[in-house]
C-alpha cells in the first residue's frame, strides 16, 4: 500500500464531501474508516491495483454516504 498516496485520496474524498455539502467532521471520519477498512480488505493480497483499491474503498463509503460513493466511483468519467 505504500506506493498510493493515501493522504491524497483523502482530499480528493473531502473536496468530493464539500461539494456533495456533508459536513467536514463527519465526512472526515467516515472517509477515514473507509479507507482503512479497505487497507484491511486489501492486505491479503500480493498485488493491489489503482481499481482495486478504488473499488474497495467505493465499497466501504456506500456504508456511510452512497452519493459520495458513486461520485469517487465514477469520478474522470462522463455521466
Amino acid at each position: 500500500m505504500k506506493d498510493f498516496n493515501i493522504k491524497a485520496i483523502q482530499k480528493e474524498l473531502e473536496l468530493d464531501a464539500k461539494a456533495l455539502d456533508i459536513p467536514s467532521g463527519a465526512a472526515k471520519i467516515f472517509i477515514q474508516h473507509a479507507i482503512d477498512s479497505a487497507i484491511k480488505s486489501l492486505s491479503k493480497k500480493t498485488l493491489i491495483t489503482e481499481n482495486d483499491l478504488r473499488r474497495a474503498i467505493a465499497k466501504e463509503l456506500k456504508k456511510y454516504h452512497p452519493d459520495l460513493a458513486y461520485v469517487y466511483q465514477n469520478r474522470d468519467t462522463i455521466i
